[in-house]
């Protein structure tokens, strides 16, 4: 034809359509689709234009080189334009009761000749007829249809030779529509195949059937607006066969050699390939191979797509008996005569698009990558396209492929991700509220600061007063001892002062060498125990000694455990864990008692907030806690549990600060 302008692919992607569902390389023939990013690319040298991928793609990803405006173009030249209407025209339009009205709107398109490509078919099949009387035993495959004959001439050059050197109907029709009517006509082939567009440059354009339906509406031609016609001669006769499985070999009189073995007659793109896989590997030893790419030329990309293959085929059967009981059959066999005197010969050239051969260690390895360690691991899905795992691996190293698109791959890396990402928002949540507790206890300190800072000097005069006054008054009177109360009291203020100034992290940290499992096994035996507590100390570390605060520290340890202690009523078990690396250590100190809250989780660093009785805490210990582990500066986190319906209830305190300050 028709050298397709630009060398545009005649199959390519429309990629903001494409989903990655793989249907395209499932269907592919010869993996002619090249995976990249996702999105699936037609390669247009391995493409032999069978279009299967453009029958299966429900969501028209595929598509085809697009001849309308080219055949509109040609219609509006002035030039004289013949239309040759393939075989598998009554198919496609089924509401056509009487087909006369069907060239009748080809008629008014603007076509001036319409014959059918069915004469052609006439023609080649007394060719072949004759070049299988005439070769001796000598394979032979049929031309006719250019799908297959891409594949031989890309995948199996070996092959090339056997291929019938004959012209398709479709070329024959052409040669003879020049002969009869003049060389000046130019031609519009119609029909069902996408690769029709592209196999012979003796035509001017192809048309499939779906864009003639298209044009036909596009120009507004209308079936009860147009005057009925008949085709143009010459007249055919079972060529009208060609487009069902086994057309041509039933016109060529040779049905009977089938059942003999002398000849394979097959369709459909995996009956096919075996068919040719089995001839070059030297199982099949036959005369004749009839071959179709798709399930018979009425099931062509080129056709509406939701027909039925068997409804169609009846139609074409009924078509093609009216057609004979009708036709004058001496012209019939004079138009033979005359044009089987034709040149109808055709050559093919071998274009080898053999894949690369790969090492069986670098297949192992992609397989490998996939997660494929063992022949138990080959699941061979085809959920990737491929209908292998072994496939898939060669396609990826021939760069087709990517290993997201194998399925179980897929679903596992997904699923580690979603734990990945659980793991991640779970730290993130435990950052945030991290954050949160420090911005607000970085504002309390802020205030306590403060507060503690304008209570001393008050504090301070008080004391001294106070103390100034008691030497001079008599230690048994009652004043002395009302002095000895503001004292006392006034002490207590600056040790609560003392309190806010280490939570607001005033004070220094004197930091020392300290053995953390005897100073834990201290802070024990500093607490009052109930018999009904068990304790218990456990280590990890490797190596004991840090540098800490000792003293510091040792507020904190007891008085957590305190804490630990007074949650335990009823009895219970305190543990003191001590874990770590060369860089820090951690104080894990755990508790069965009754556990805090999730209302006063975000309270229990804040000063002066307590949930003990009246009198029994001031509400500093955990902050003082806090501030100390700040001023180390290691972290200090909780986890607890108060429902007894959730587990085992408790609170555990994990204080985590650096081995050597």
């Amino acid at each position: 034809m028709t050298e397709l302008t630009n060398k545009k692919p005649l199959v390519f992607t429309v990629k903001n359509r494409c989903r990655v569902c793989y249907s395209c390389v499932r269907e592919c023939p010869v993996k002619a689709i090249k995976i990249i990013d996702g999105q699936a690319e037609v390669i247009m040298e391995r493409c032999i234009a069978c279009g299967n991928c453009v029958i299966v793609c429900s969501q028209g990803a595929k598509t085809f080189y697009e001849s309308k405006s080219a055949v509109i173009s040609l219609l509006n030249s002035g030039e004289k334009i013949i239309a040759c209407v393939a075989p598998s025209f009554p198919a496609e339009f089924i509401e056509i009761d009487d087909f006369k009205y069907f060239v009748g709107m080809l008629r008014a398109m603007g076509f001036d000749k319409v014959v059918e490509v069915a004469f052609g078919a006439d023609i080649v099949a007394k060719k072949y007829s004759k070049l299988l009387d005439e070769t001796d035993k000598r394979t032979i495959i049929s031309s006719d249809c250019p799908a297959i004959v891409n594949y031989i001439q890309n995948f199996h050059p070996d092959l090339v030779e056997f291929l019938a050197p004959l012209a398709s109907p479709m070329v024959a029709i052409t040669r003879i529509v020049k002969e009869k009517y003049g060389s000046d006509y130019k031609v519009v082939l119609i029909g069902p195949c996408i690769a029709k567009k592209a196999e012979s440059k003796e035509l001017d354009e192809v048309l499939t059937f779906s864009e003639l339906r298209e044009l036909f509406s596009d120009l507004n031609i209308k079936l009860d607006q147009v005057k009925p016609s008949e085709f143009d001669p010459p007249y055919s006769g079972k060529g009208s066969l060609f487009p069902i499985s086994r057309g041509l070999i039933h016109n060529m009189g040779k049905m009977d050699q089938t059942p003999e073995g002398n000849v394979i007659v097959t369709h459909g793109h995996v009956n096919f390939k075996e068919a040719i896989d089995e001839l070059q590997s030297g199982e099949v030893d036959s005369e004749y191979l009839e071959l179709l790419c798709c399930r018979g030329c009425i099931m062509g990309p080129g056709m509406s797509k939701g027909g039925k293959r068997f409804k169609r085929r009846s139609i074409i059967n009924n078509y093609v008996h009216n057609k004979v009981d009708k036709m004058d059959l001496k012209v019939w066999k004079e138009d033979l005569s005359t044009y089987l005197q034709l040149n109808m010969s055709e050559n093919f050239e071998t274009k080898d698009q053999k894949r690369i051969f790969h090492e069986e260690k670098q297949i192992l390895e992609e397989l490998k990558k996939m997660g494929k360690l063992s022949q138990t691991d080959y699941l061979d899905c085809g959920a990737c396209g491929y209908p292998t795992c072994r496939d898939h691996a060669i396609a990826i190293l021939d760069g087709l492929a990517e290993i997201e698109m194998c399925l179980p791959y897929t679903i596992e890396k997904l699923h580690q991700t979603i734990s990945q990402l659980n793991i991640i928002n779970s730290k993130l949540a435990n950052v945030k509220q991290a954050l949160k507790q420090s911005e607000k206890l970085a504002h309390m300190g802020q205030l306590s600061a403060g507060i503690a800072h304008e209570l001393n000097n008050p504090l301070g005069i008080i004391t001294m007063y106070s103390n100034l006054i008691m030497e001079e008054t008599d230690p048994n009177s009652e004043s002395y001892k009302d002095l000895e109360m503001v004292v006392e009291q006034a002490n207590r203020c600056k040790r609560i002062v003392g309190g806010l100034l280490n939570f607001a992290r005033e004070n220094q940290v004197k930091r020392t060498d300290c053995d953390l499992v005897e100073f834990a096994k201290r802070s024990i035996a500093s607490v009052v125990v109930p018999s009904n507590i068990e304790t218990s100390i456990s280590s990890k570390l490797d190596d004991p000694m840090a540098q800490i605060d000792a003293d510091q520290m040792m507020q904190v340890l007891t008085n957590l455990e305190k804490n630990a202690i007074e949650a335990m009523p009823e009895g219970g078990e305190l543990n003191i864990e001590l874990l770590g690396d060369t860089s820090r250590v951690q104080f894990i100190v755990s508790d069965t008692g009754t556990g805090i809250s999730a209302v006063n989780m975000d309270k229990i660093f804040t000063p002066f907030f307590t949930t003990k009785g009246l009198g029994k805490g001031t509400g500093l210990g955990l902050p003082l806690i806090y501030g100390i582990v700040k001023m180390h500066t290691g972290k200090i986190t909780v986890e607890s549990n108060d429902d007894p319906v959730k587990g085992q209830t408790g609170t555990s305190f994990t204080i985590t600060i650096p081995r050597n300050g």
